[in-house]
C-alpha cells in the first residue's frame, strides 16, 4: 500500500524534529564535554583529610589514592560524560580555592558557602550537613550554648564554612585558624583547644582519633552539600547538575554513602538547593 502524500509528509516533519533535536543534544554535550573536560580529563577537586564525610575523602593506605564518597560520584560522573578522571587532591580549603581562580579543576563537591560563589557555581544539594563541636576528654562544655563564652578556644579550618559561620556568630569565644583538618585533631589532642568546630560526620572521625574526645548533640548551622564547577561554565552547571539528580533517583549517591560507611546518611530529595 502505497503512503499517502499527508502521511508521509507527517514522517518528514517528524524526520526533521528527530534529527534537529539530535543536533541539539550533540551541540549541547559538546558544549558540555568542552566545559567540563577542556583537557581531555575531567579534573575533580578532591578534598582530602585525616577523616572522612560526605563530600571528603581518605587516602588509602595501600595505593595512598584517595576513597569516599566524592571519588565515587566523581568516577560515576566522568562514566556519564565519557571521559577519563583524573583526580585533584587538596588537603585544606584555600588551595582548593584558589585553584578554581586558576581553572586548575573542572568539578568539585563540597558544602554551600556564599562566599564560594565567587569562585564556583553550585548545582543541587545531595546531603544536607550538620555542624556541630568535638571538645577533649574532661571538657566542661556539654551542650551547645556551653561554647561561646570568654576563653573558650576554637579551633576550625581556614577557608572553611564552619569558619566564615563561627566568625559571624560567636560573641565571647575565641576562634583560632588552621590550615589542615589533620592540624585541628592535633590541637583538640594536645589540650591547645576547647573545641573543634565542623561537620558532624567528620568530628565523629575525629573522636576516634582523639582518645576520650566527644562530639556534642544538636546542631548550629545546616548546609547542603552540592557538585560545584567553576565560574561561567553553563553548560558544564547544566551537565553535572543533571547528573546528580539522576545520581540521587537511581541509588548512585546511596550507594556511594553506603560505600563510605555513612549507612545512616540521607539523600538529599530532588531539586534541593545547596
Amino acid at each position: 500500500m502505497k503512503m499517502s502524500l499527508f502521511k508521509f509528509g507527517l514522517v518528514l516533519i517528524a524526520a526533521a524534529l528527530t534529527a534537529c533535536a539530535s543536533l541539539q543534544n550533540d551541540g549541547s554535550s559538546a558544549a558540555a564535554r568542552q566545559q567540563l573536560a577542556p583537557t581531555g580529563k575531567v579534573r575533580v577537586a578532591i578534598s582530602v583529610g585525616p577523616t572522612a564525610n560526605t563530600f571528603r575523602a581518605t587516602l588509602d593506605p595501600s595505593t595512598n589514592r584517595p576513597r569516599g564518597v566524592a571519588v565515587d560520584l566523581a568516577n560515576a560522573l566522568g562514566e556519564k560524560l565519557g571521559a577519563p578522571v583524573e583526580l585533584m587532591m587538596y588537603d585544606n580549603y584555600v588551595e582548593l580555592l584558589e585553584a578554581a581562580r586558576r581553572n586548575a579543576w573542572d568539578v568539585t563537591f563540597l558544602p554551600f558557602d556564599e562566599e564560594r560563589t565567587k569562585v564556583m557555581d553550585y548545582g543541587p544539594a545531595y546531603y544536607r550537613f550538620e555542624f556541630t563541636y568535638l571538645v577533649p576528654s574532661g571538657s566542661a562544655i556539654h551542650v551547645q550554648a556551653d561554647v561561646d563564652r570568654p576563653g573558650v578556644r576554637i579551633a576550625v579550618a581556614e577557608g572553611s564554612v564552619t569558619a566564615r559561620n563561627r566568625q559571624q556568630a560567636l560573641k565571647n569565644a575565641t576562634l583560632l585558624r588552621f590550615k589542615t583538618l589533620a592540624e585541628v585533631r592535633e590541637q583538640v589532642r594536645a589540650g591547645k583547644v576547647d573545641a573543634a568546630a565542623a561537620g558532624r560526620e567528620t568530628l565523629a572521625g575525629l573522636a576516634a582519633q582523639v582518645p576520650g574526645a566527644r562530639v556534642l548533640e544538636g546542631s548550629f548551622h545546616v548546609e547542603g552539600v552540592a557538585v560545584a564547577v567553576p565560574k561561567n561554565r553553563p553548560a558544564a552547571l547544566e551537565f553535572v547538575s543533571d547528573f546528580i539528580e539522576t545520581a540521587k533517583a537511581t541509588g548512585v549517591v546511596r550507594r556511594a554513602f553506603d560505600n563510605a560507611g555513612f549507612k545512616d546518611a540521607v539523600v538529599a530529595p530532588a531539586a534541593s538547593r545547596p
